[in-house]
């Protein structure tokens, strides 16, 4: 996570264990959703680079993230042939497969 205005990193979010492809932030700016290879999605607080949780619904690496405008949703895509929509917002967010 970087400062803009003075070019400082101020931390590092850390915590998969293949590469991130995809990052979504939420429209309030408090949440980021990183994909990654590992298959994960995971939740961040970005006030505090903290993570908040890790959803494993998908069996083949990911390679897409979106949330949706009014921040209460994120939709992803793996290399499975799946899109999950994972439903949550400042809570325990959960996933389903999108038929």
């Amino acid at each position: 996570m970087w400062d803009l205005e003075s070019d400082r990193e101020l931390y590092t979010l850390a915590g998969h264990a293949g590469g991130v492809r995809a990052v979504a932030v939420t429209p309030d700016g408090w949440r980021a959703v990183s994909a990654s290879d590992d298959g994960t999605l995971k939740v961040w607080d970005l006030e505090s680079g903290r993570e908040l949780q890790t959803l494993s619904s998908h069996t083949g690496w990911l390679n897409a993230v979106a949330v949706t405008p009014d921040g209460r949703r994120a939709l992803s895509a793996a290399a499975d042939g799946t899109l999950k929509v994972c439903v949550g917002f400042r809570s325990r967010w959960k996933c389903r497969k999108v038929d």
